[in-house]
C-alpha cells in the first residue's frame, strides 16, 4: 500500500521553516480542502489523488518520495507468497 507521510512533512518543515505550519495555512495554499488535508494526516493510507499530491510537492518543495512510501500490504504477501 501507499502511505503519505504528510504529518511526518509537515513536522520536518516546521523545524526547516523555523515556524508552526498549520492545515488551515497549507489549505489557503494548496486549494486542497482542510478536512481532505485532516483525512491524511488521521489516515496515512488515505486515497489521495495525484492533483493533490502535486500541490503538497510544490507546497513543501519537495519530491514526491519525501511524501510518500511504499509499504508492503500484509493480504498481499499472503496472495502473491501462494
Amino acid at each position: 500500500m501507499i502511505v503519505i507521510n504528510l504529518q511526518a512533512m509537515i513536522f520536518a518543515k516546521q523545524v526547516e521553516w523555523k515556524r508552526h505550519i498549520t492545515l488551515k495555512e497549507i489549505a489557503e495554499s494548496t486549494g486542497i480542502s482542510r478536512m481532505t488535508l485532516h483525512r491524511m494526516v488521521k489516515n496515512p493510507s488515505y486515497n489521495a489523488c495525484t492533483e493533490h499530491l502535486g500541490k503538497l510537492c510544490s507546497y513543501f518543495a519537495c519530491d514526491i518520495s519525501a511524501l510518500i512510501r511504499w509499504q508492503p500490504d500484509r493480504d498481499a504477501r499472503q496472495v502473491f507468497a501462494a
